[in-house]
């Protein structure tokens, strides 16, 4: 996914009601961007962080900069943008780019299922169980190369598991993709301490028989790209999860 635009660099000065930053532009102005993360953002909004903003002039948009990149130690960068994860796995799935779910002829997004959500994709191919796929975008590292999710309590994400369970208990075929956007991560686990729900969750689901993924992303100034795939390991098991789809 290449941004239109050319990036412009500039500081953060704060974040504030989850969807507005001020930031001030190399050039010594002050500007009120759009956060494009409601999330907590723990680590990535803190006040004189290097950020990288798009411009835009579409006179529909009340604000003149959308944030989406911020940098981090080591030459490192951080992608933003929470709904960015779904596009990138909507390319790579046309592109059949994703090793673990290739050979489904269909996909569909936000198709319902459950209860009271829609699934991010649905994989069919005549013949074969269908494939829901959940989506989840990660931007927490705490300690050394892992990434965590959730960074925050999230009944939602909790709800997500528990229906892709439900769809893995009737049949079908469950996948939960989790995408970590940031360049400083080689694999990944669940934060059990911030939402216990979400842990517990993911354990049920994985005895259910859901299939836990984890792409990386590469990230430069032009622009956020799905990258290759990174180990999952739930907090308290030993090994990581089962990888990979069913090919049944």
């Amino acid at each position: 996914m290449r941004f239109p635009t050319p990036l412009v660099p500039g500081t953060l000065l704060r974040r504030y009601k989850r969807f507005l930053a001020d930031i001030r532009l190399d050039t010594g102005d002050v500007v009120v961007a759009h956060c494009p993360n409601p999330g907590a953002m723990t680590g990535l909004a803190e006040p004189g962080s290097r950020v990288w903003l798009e411009p835009n002039d579409d006179p529909r948009r009340k604000l003149g900069y959308g944030w989406r990149l911020s940098d981090l130690p080591g030459g490192h960068m951080a992608g933003i943008d929470t709904a960015l994860p779904n596009r990138l796995v909507a390319e790579a799935l046309a592109e059949r780019a994703i090793p673990a779910l290739t050979g489904c002829g269909s996909v569909r997004a936000e198709v319902r299922y459950g209860t009271r959500s829609r699934v991010d994709f649905l994989l069919t191919e005549p013949g074969r169980r269908d494939l829901y796929l959940e989506v989840k975008n990660v931007h927490l590292r705490r300690a050394g190369d892992w990434a965590e999710f959730p960074d925050c309590v999230t009944a939602r994400g909790a709800r997500h598991l528990e229906e892709l369970a439900q769809v893995a208990r009737a049949g079908q075929r469950a996948v939960l993709l989790y995408v970590v956007q940031r360049t400083d991560c080689a694999r990944m686990r669940l934060a059990a301490d911030l939402d216990p729900a979400y842990a517990r969750a993911a354990a049920d689901a994985a005895a259910a028989g859901v299939a836990f993924l984890c792409h990386g992303t590469t990230i430069d100034r032009g622009g956020v790209a799905l990258a290759g795939e990174l180990p999952v390991l739930p907090p308290t098991a030993a090994e990581p999860l089962a990888q990979g789809a069913d090919s049944a």
